[in-house]
């Protein structure tokens, strides 16, 4: 099921504030705002010298440590 606007911007604030806190949420939103982001360039080049196995080795990681 697609989620509408507000669902994606409520669950988007809720998933930064869970993560970076109050503060640094509000400061990243700003600064997004502020600089001009291309958001699918940013995510082509973030793990560009990870294998596949190295990512799927971290979110297993991540996974087992949420779920502790």
């Amino acid at each position: 099921m697609i989620m509408t606007d507000t669902e994606i911007r409520v669950k988007g604030i809720a998933a930064l504030s869970s993560t970076l806190g109050s503060v640094e949420a509000e400061r990243f939103i700003a600064l997004i705002l502020r600089e001009p982001f291309d958001y699918t360039r940013w995510q082509r080049n973030l793990f560009k010298d990870k294998s596949i196995a190295e990512l799927s080795s971290a979110a297993m990681h991540g996974r087992n440590k949420k779920e502790k």
